[in-house]
């Protein structure tokens, strides 16, 4: 409704242009920039509510809130005003954990005090006037589920679904109508052109003479005779429109009635028509959120096996451990001498840190006590460690050793036509060994990626030589080899049900290859440039920087239904389909100036973080919220 709006006052303002009325067109801009329904904007009413939050504005938070009540929320039957009150009191419940969050607890008391005559008689504030003197809630079993990220998310879109359902509700004004019927006659004249277009290209068979004599029927229905789009969100339909589970009065156990899988019937976001189905977002993005602390480009970003840590590596060897949930915050900084090219987290304990460099090390790091464990030379005729991967039941790792270069550079740009020499090896994190040498046909090359399935029964590896290689991790020996592409291999992964993997290539092929039958492709379609590099940068004075792919380029979703990739602005996601072509894009993330070069998924309960790190030394985090069919 927002987007109507928006596009209604503008075509108001040209007509009172248009008629000179300026002293009428001066009123409403002045009423439109001082508009509290922000234009029925439900993403504008949001923002304006954190603002207040994080500005500690308590007084402005009730009197929008207020506002809010007496100008939309009185409008509803009595069912819906249970709803009213548990939002507002999930709002201050929001507010109060913010001013902990930041450590403001001089607001943190304020709240209480200003708020006792109004909170102290409703059971479910009884037991949060102690809140202020617990040493540490966020460990508190009572309050610590309301200072996780999820519940905070959960809520933010909770309180807009139930905007967004609200505004569709009341009757409209009949020049938002019309507006409505414009959006739908242009596109019914795109969908026409696209139909004339097939016709005139001639290339179609004789189901395109069935389309034609749609089309004609398409275009002789006037206006009138159109069927109008009813909307099936209404509030005064059906009371099951708004499920909002009953709340416990003294426990987080239902994260306060907004952090359960929805508080408010999702509505559709994708406002696509598909023969006249709606076809709903798979996922709403909640926030994007940006960890700025690298000054160069990044090479790796992964979150630990728990998705509590986020280890970041950039080009001039600084590595970066932090956590964002609750709040974003750097655990650790590591400095290192010699160059790094790679990095993995242990599974077993998840707080260790692999970092391979390139001068022939692999160190094993821990990220809590913030020291190095031990340092373990791997070979010196093959220093670059371009790869490390963690077997997911035990203490071993893989690990892939190349030589240098021609050039004698750590990472040439572009790469030789000629892969370098390898090794894979198998490495024991407890006793600091080498266990054994995987074999490499049909020659030693330089193994660029390597990804376990979920037991670690099986390793799959990607070469510079565009081979994949399948290894039986029981026998230690290759199980099966294939041609993949045509040049270098940059990523490969197990799929969800892990019959199949998926690759990358340097040729810019995303194939899917089945396991059981040896190089039989399932799918393939070809990237954008900007998605699997080799990523450039330019910058002032016709200065370039360039990258070859490092990390993962690709990851899914924690169903394997959705792959997130790289591009040139942010992160892109996709729908994996059984048929041609073989992605389907859903979702933009956006955000990035400059080229993402590796991502990552982490997935916990609906809501999931996409992680997307760029040429500028930027990482940002984006939100979800996995909209179940």
């Amino acid at each position: 409704m927002g987007s109507a709006v928006e596009r209604t006052d503008k075509h108001v303002r040209e007509y009172l242009l248009y008629r000179g009325f300026t002293s009428t067109l001066k009123q409403l801009d002045s009423d439109i920039k001082a508009d509290k329904e922000k234009g029925f904007r439900v993403d504008r009413i949001i923002e304006q509510l954190q603002q207040l939050v994080q500005s500690f504005d308590l007084a402005g938070l009730k009197e929008y809130w207020l506002y809010l009540d007496r100008r939309l929320f009185c409008r509803l039957e009595d069912v819906y005003r249970s709803t009213v009150n548990k939002l507002r009191t999930s709002l201050y419940r929001y507010y109060v954990i913010n001013t902990i969050q930041k450590g403001n607890l001089e607001k943190t008391q304020e709240f209480f005090q200003k708020q006792a005559l109004e909170l102290q008689g409703q059971a479910e504030w009884r037991d949060w006037f102690i809140l202020p003197f617990i040493p540490t809630p966020e460990q508190n079993p009572a309050f610590g589920a309301y200072f996780s990220r999820q519940w905070a998310d959960t809520f933010l879109v909770s309180l807009h679904n139930f905007l967004s359902v609200l505004f569709q509700s009341p009757p409209q004004p009949v020049l938002l109508s019309f507006d409505a019927e414009v959006q739908r006659m242009t596109s019914l004249a795109e969908e026409n052109e696209q139909l004339r277009q097939v016709v005139r290209r001639g290339s179609v068979s004789e189901s395109v003479g069935t389309r034609e004599g749609e089309e004609g029927a398409v275009l002789q229905a006037g206006p009138s005779g159109a069927p109008h789009l009813v909307n099936a969100l209404s509030l005064r339909s059906s009371s099951s429109v708004l499920r909002f589970p009953q709340a416990a009065e003294s426990r987080a156990d239902d994260v306060d009635a907004t952090a359960a899988k929805s508080a408010v019937e999702p509505p559709d976001s994708s406002g696509r028509e598909d023969g006249g189905l709606q076809v709903e977002q798979p996922f709403i993005k909640l926030s994007q959120e940006e960890y700025g602390e690298h000054h160069s480009s990044i090479m790796h970003c992964r979150v630990d096996s728990s998705g509590r840590r986020v280890a970041s590596l950039d080009v001039d060897g600084v590595i970066k451990v932090w956590s964002f949930n609750p709040m974003m915050q750097t655990k650790a900084t590591i400095m290192s001498k010699s160059p790094l090219l790679s990095l993995e987290w242990a599974t077993k304990p998840d707080r260790l840190l692999l970092l391979g460099s390139g001068v022939g090390t692999v160190r094993l790091y821990d990220t809590e006590a913030k020291k190095n464990l031990y340092e373990m030379n791997i070979d010196e005729t093959h220093p670059r460690i371009l790869s490390l991967a963690c077997s997911p039941s035990g203490s071993s790792f893989v690990c892939s050793a190349a030589a240098l270069s021609r050039s004698g550079s750590v990472d040439s740009v572009p790469r030789l036509p000629i892969p370098v020499s390898g090794q894979l090896l198998l490495w024991d994190t407890k006793t600091v060994k080498q266990q054994l040498q995987f074999s490499l046909e049909p020659e030693p090359v330089a193994i660029n990626c390597t990804a376990f399935n979920h037991n670690g029964n099986l390793l799959v590896t990607g070469a510079a030589d565009g081979v994949i290689r399948l290894f039986d991790m029981q026998r230690y020996e290759s199980a099966m080899s294939w041609r993949a592409h045509d040049g270098e291999v940059y990523s490969v992964e197990f799929s969800y049900d892990e019959n199949t993997v998926f690759s990358v290539g340097e040729d810019r092929k995303f194939i899917q290859w089945n396991i059981h039958r040896c190089g039989v492709k399932q799918s393939e379609q070809v990237l954008p440039q900007d998605a699997t590099g080799p990523f450039v940068l330019s910058g002032y004075s016709g200065y370039k920087q360039v990258q070859v792919p490092r990390g993962r380029l690709f990851a899914f979703d924690s169903e394997g239904q959705h792959v997130l990739t790289c591009s040139s602005s942010g992160g892109l996601i996709y729908r994996l389909t059984n048929g041609e072509p073989a992605l389907d894009r859903v979702l933009s993330l956006g955000g990035h100036k400059a080229p993402v070069v590796t991502v990552d998924w982490c997935s916990a309960v609906d809501c999931g973080t996409c992680l997307t790190a760029s040429m500028d030394g930027k990482i940002k985090l984006s939100t979800l919220l996995a909209q179940k069919s």
